[in-house]
């Protein structure tokens, strides 16, 4: 009889419970923290959200919102944290999710078996499942960068900004934001104003094209290309209209992209460039070292600093696979291909849901691929051949990531719109392998 064990209870693990249990499936579902949520559960206990204080989410409500459980109407296109938190919250409610939810237990250690996993438990107990469910998420261990020397003042990721004032007070303080990323926009938009820090800058390696949230009073990704429309064709527009929006980055103090917008993971914002083109937010080259409180940066130059706060991504971790287990944990460039982003080919009975970089959302990413899942564990879906998925795969890898600049950041990025018209069809495909 097959039963699964369902790894976390964000919003890849809830979603893929709820197909599960549409599908008749027979799971369990643990979750290290005492509520649901994940990245998006606030000060979560477990230690894993990323969440501070002042976040807004820069996907809209109609792109982020369960297919099957829409958001409540008076939700803004870009709500805060909570509502986003109450929203998973109700949906767990919904559908009865809560009561199959073990809260406080966590996943030491998962071993294949012959017949498929023994799991042992934060508790101390092993159980023994036919498949396993990866969904405990991709931005909860800070990857931090390597410099020389040793600094004197307060080195922090974003992971661990709550606000100005947690977990350090940066109040008349010189502070450095690294890296362009949204948290980081996000974060140098906040210190920078004048009764805050004392000095505010952002370094990084290289420009970026910065995204307005809205265009022409629409929310940006609800005009995105549609999928039916050809990739090169979506991408010049879509260059083309940012360049008219936004204009040249240089305008703003920034330096120039030495790539096409729509090359990088989008940087959203609706401050950044107001802050940057006013004076607040000043641009350094990129870290080498430190020595006491003295920057030193890759173009010869240095800058003092009390405070450097790096928002410079996530390693992917499955702590609860064993160093035996060597090709079930990411290579050291990032890289961790699987057929459709869910299936490892060779590795039957292991699925990862929601493990992508996805624009604009990963919120309702498992909900498209527990499709998927759920009929290949009844038997109406069946994989292709380990060969085909590999090669499958490759093909996919490229198509997905070939806008994109060569970086750790992009290795797992696909294009909601585009991924999920291809996921139908391979399941449409799969059918008829199991049919014939």
């Amino acid at each position: 009889m097959t039963k699964v064990c369902i790894i976390g209870a964000g919003c890849s693990g809830i979603t893929t419970a709820k197909r599960l249990k549409e599908f008749g499936i027979e799971y369990d579902q643990f979750e290290l923290a005492d509520e649901v949520g994940g990245n998006w559960y606030f000060k979560n206990p477990n230690g894993r959200s990323a969440v501070y204080e002042s976040l807004h989410i820069d996907t809209s409500t109609a792109r982020l919102q369960f297919e099957d459980f829409p958001a409540p109407a008076d939700y803004p296109d870009f709500p805060h944290h909570t509502l986003i938190h109450d929203y998973f919250k109700a949906y767990v409610d919904h559908f009865g999710l809560r009561d199959k939810i073990e809260f406080n237990t966590g996943v030491e250690q998962a071993v294949r078996t012959d017949v498929g996993w023994d799991v042992t438990l934060s508790t101390g107990e092993t159980r023994s499942y036919t498949d396993l469910v990866v969904a405990n998420g991709h931005h909860w261990s800070p990857r931090f960068p390597e410099y020389e020397g040793t600094f004197a003042g307060d080195l922090i990721h974003s992971h661990a900004y709550i606000n100005p004032f947690e977990p350090v007070e940066m109040r008349g303080k010189r502070v450095i934001v690294v890296g362009m990323g949204n948290s980081a926009m996000d974060i140098a938009s906040e210190l920078s104003s004048r009764w805050m820090a004392e000095k505010l800058y952002v370094s990084a390696r290289r420009g970026v094209w910065v995204l307005p949230k809205y265009r022409n009073g629409i929310a940006a990704d609800k005009v995105m290309a549609p999928p039916d429309i050809p990739r090169e064709v979506g991408l010049a527009a879509g260059r083309a209209l940012i360049k008219e929006l936004v204009g040249s980055m240089s305008n703003y103090g920034l330096p120039e992209p030495d790539h096409e917008p729509l090359s990088a993971h989008p940087s959203v914002s609706a401050d950044f460039l107001t802050k940057a083109g006013s004076g607040d937010i000043h641009f350094l080259a990129a870290i080498k070292g430190f020595d006491g409180h003295t920057v030193h940066l890759t173009d010869g130059t240095s800058v003092e600093a009390d405070v450097v706060i790096c928002a410079t991504g996530y390693d992917m971790k499955f702590p609860f696979f064993g160093d035996s287990e060597a090709d079930l944990h990411p290579d050291s460039d990032h890289q961790y291909p699987l057929f459709k982003r869910m299936i490892k080919p060779g590795h039957d009975h292991l699925y990862y849901l929601g493990l992508a970089q996805s624009s604009p959302t990963i919120v309702n990413l498992a909900e498209q691929q527990s499709k998927l899942l759920a009929r290949l564990l009844t038997g109406t879906y069946e994989l292709p051949s380990v060969e085909e998925q590999v090669r499958i795969m490759e093909a996919d890898q490229a198509e997905h990531t070939a806008q994109y600049y060569d970086a750790p950041r992009h290795t797992i990025q696909i294009d909601f719109g585009r991924y999920v018209v291809d996921l139908l069809k391979e399941i449409e495909a799969g059918e008829a392998r199991a049919a014939g």
